[in-house]
């Protein structure tokens, strides 16, 4: 009965070593945001991995007889979970995205008679896709896997940092192929594909790139392609022609030849297959050559097999899920969490070979000297909160962010920071220049790894660039009239709070001349404020306010996805001076209130597809970013318990853990940030401030293991779904005076203990 009694105890304690040894791939769901408007893929990717090979489930355009095609947006991500085909496998995504690109590289396995045409969700058949069933589908991280019931071959697919790992099982077949699709893209249309070449090396080794004009308008990717046996021909067809050919017209390039070159190039490559066997495709991608393509697959996947490739992969993902270690309630809760924190660890996106070499804004090869390189920066997204969370869980790895920023300014001819950059390109995509909160919030939290005064020049570069987006206006106005630049509200409030964030790195390191210059211009969002109706307000270059206005559409405003209801909270570096302005207590707390309770028609944004009736509450917009801080606000008023119960209520409606469980784009990982962070009872609402606003934790507890080697454990009590509410909150043992921590007390280690309660303290 002793020994029996040990037995047991040493079974549990296995068991508790084994969550412990970082298990937590067992509570992600890549399905997570594949409904509707979350834009997630379910492909395999390691952490922050360049390659994202995921299905892709239809091929609309982005126009049809040159007008935009409304419909292509909800394939941001390739693939939404409705659809009942798959066209095939490419090896680029963004995750969470409201506008896309990539697509690069599409590969389907089919049998039969060849086609060369994707075909229709309507009429499969008709083409190279395949129905398939959720059934027969799983999607795991780094590992997906799903039926083509067409032609009854079974995909899998995982990957490296660099390298998609393709396995296809095959029915018995004399006709069995492997389609490259080189016409496929994410935002697709006629000409977005300048150029195409493809070399065949040798039965089993192609190679090849791809140039495109789309988002990124001047964007090359290189590859090297592997078959586990060799194939028994193959060619491909160029779906456009040319008046010119060329001598190469005396050859039949179709077949067997082994070059092919185009802009709208589908190669094919065919195999006989007995049943049950298995086809094995290794796909490296490069920024910089075929070469570094190649010495890419075999520095990451020779000697490899497809499980071992697998279970390293995992290994990533649990390794990096380990940084935070919660207990919660119920699966639900866990799946939710470390959902979240696998979509926060998808991007910025590894761009660099494994020699570091990388292709820079200029267009010219570069080497990353001591740092990793990245690209794939959602910067007006994800200054927020997402940045914050990787200056306290991934320092090291946002440094070397910054570090990759600054090589973007070093080498753009306007000398700026990223905006919205993606491989090598500057596509210039929303307003600000939120690269300078990323780094001031970083340099005010001490974060190391980076020269702080070049990127403090940087930033200061950035921001006197006055041909951008009406900042020369801006400079001279103290903010930027409505007949300059048409979100112009939204872009002086992002100017000013983008300035308040310079202001506190200059302070931090001393540089007092500097800090005044702008806090100065932080404060221009009071330049916009009509007091005669207590909201932001466009203002033209007379010094007038827009006639006609409306506070709650949320297009033709001036703001950028937003309404003058949501925007003009959006003064995160000096809440207590927007209260005072909007008239004080009495008036902005019925202002605020009302901002979750009232109801805001479909009309009012049905002509912005960037917010969904999915994301709202109210008139609060939680599926889009400028509202993100708001619930928060309460904190800075005399009723912080409501902050608490707005937080959880957030939580509850706006994250599930179901393939429609997203309220709104994710972001790059935005979304997922706010939810980590509210779950864990604090939030970074002014990035640039050392400072966490506190709220309502929804878990049990949490240990975040910190790069420093000390922990922080998040400790609550008496938390439920009715105790929402905070009646007390110790740090090491000693009460917590008001509402806000610092990021130092996190980083020193320690206990934060909260004690919850059903009813509020007032």
């Amino acid at each position: 009965m002793k020994n029996r009694f040990y037995l047991c105890t040493l079974i549990v304690l296995l068991a508790q070593t084994g969550m412990a040894q970082n298990q937590w791939i067992q509570y992600v769901n890549p399905l997570i945001g594949t409904r509707k408007m979350g834009h997630t893929f379910p492909g395999a990717t390691v952490p922050f991995g360049a390659v994202q090979l995921s299905p892709d489930t239809d091929t609309l355009p982005y126009d049809i007889n040159g007008k935009y095609n409304a419909d292509v947006y909800k394939y941001c991500a390739g693939y939404q979970y409705d659809d009942p085909t798959i066209v095939g496998f490419s090896h680029t995504h963004f995750s969470g995205t409201g506008h896309s690109d990539l697509g690069d590289f599409l590969i389907m396995p089919t049998t039969g008679a060849l086609q060369l045409n994707p075909g229709t969700a309507t009429d499969p058949e008709s083409g190279y896709r395949s129905r398939f069933r959720h059934a027969a589908e799983t999607a795991e991280p780094n590992y997906y896997k799903v039926k083509l019931d067409d032609n009854n071959i079974l995909a899998e697919l995982t990957t490296t940092t660099r390298v998609g790992v393709h396995r296809y099982t095959f029915p018995q077949s004399d006709d069995a192929h492997i389609i490259l699709d080189l016409m496929h893209g994410i935002y697709n249309y006629e000409d977005k594909n300048v150029w195409t070449f493809v070399r065949v090396e040798n039965d089993t080794l192609i190679t090849g790139f791809k140039q495109t004009n789309g988002w990124a308008r001047t964007r090359t990717v290189y590859f090297a392609m592997v078959f586990s046996k060799p194939f028994r021909s193959y060619g491909f067809a160029n779906f456009k022609n040319y008046p010119y050919k060329g001598f190469y017209k005396r050859f039949d390039q179709t077949k067997n030849f082994p070059e092919m070159a185009g802009e709208q190039i589908r190669a094919h490559f065919d195999f006989k297959t007995s049943a049950g066997e298995q086809i094995g495709i290794r796909f490296a991608l490069s920024p910089v050559s075929t070469n570094n393509a190649f010495e890419n697959l075999r520095a990451e996947t020779s000697g490899q097999d497809f499980e071992t490739i697998k279970k390293k992969g995992q290994d990533q993902w649990n390794k990096e899920l380990d940084r935070i270690r919660i207990e919660a309630q119920d699966r639900e809760a866990l799946v939710n969490f470390y959902t979240a924190m696998y979509h926060a660890f998808l991007s910025p996106t590894v761009y660099m070979d494994q020699n570091k070499e990388y292709k820079g804004l200029d267009q010219n090869v570069h080497k990353a000297d001591g740092f990793t390189n990245y690209t794939t920066f959602s910067l007006w997204d994800t200054y927020r909160a997402l940045h914050p969370f990787f200056n306290l869980v991934q320092p090291q790895r946002n440094s070397d962010m910054i570090r990759s920023m600054l090589a973007h300014q070093q080498q753009s001819v306007h000398k700026m920071l990223p905006v919205w950059s993606h491989y090598a390109n500057e596509n210039w995509c929303m307003s600000g220049y939120h690269s300078v909160p990323v780094i001031a919030d970083a340099i005010v939290k001490g974060i190391a790894g980076f020269d702080a005064n070049k990127a403090l020049d940087a930033c200061i570069q950035t921001a006197n660039v006055v041909y951008y987006d009406g900042l020369e206006a801006y400079l001279q106005k103290g903010y930027v009239p409505d007949d300059v630049r048409p979100n112009s509200v939204s872009t002086t409030m992002e100017y000013a709070f983008d300035d308040w964030s310079l202001a506190q790195a200059a302070k931090k390191l001393g540089r007092m001349e500097v800090y005044e210059t702008f806090m100065k211009r932080s404060q221009s969002w009071k330049n916009v404020f009509d007091a005669s109706i207590g909201y932001m307000r466009p203002r033209l270059s007379d010094g007038s306010f827009r006639k006609e206005f409306d506070v709650l559409s949320t297009h033709g405003q001036g703001f950028i996805e937003g309404n003058a209801w949501n925007f003009s909270l959006f003064v995160p570096q000096d809440p207590e001076g927007m209260i005072r302005l909007m008239g004080g207590e009495r008036r902005f707390l019925p202002h605020l209130d009302s901002l979750f309770t009232m109801h805001l028609p479909d009309k009012f944004f049905e002509e912005t597809e960037d917010i969904t009736r999915d994301g709202i509450i109210g008139n609060y917009v939680h599926g889009n970013e400028p509202s993100h801080h708001v619930a928060y606000l309460y904190n800075f008023t005399s009723q912080p318990w409501k902050t608490q119960e707005r937080v959880r209520m957030i939580l509850k409606k706006q994250y599930q853990p179901a393939v429609d469980g997203l309220g709104g784009n994710d972001d790059c990982g935005q979304m997922s940030a706010w939810y980590i962070f509210s779950t864990l009872g604090f939030y970074p609402f002014a990035p640039g401030s050392a400072s966490y606003q506190l709220g309502s934790p929804a878990i049990n507890k949490a240990v975040l293991t910190l790069e420093n080697g000390k922990t922080f454990t998040i400790d609550v009590k008496n938390q439920s779904d009715k105790n929402v509410y905070v009646s007390k909150v110790f740090l090491n043992g000693k009460p917590v005076k008001g509402t806000a921590i610092k990021h130092s007390d996190i980083m020193n280690g320690g206990v934060l203990q909260f004690v919850m309660a059903a009813r509020p303290v007032k």
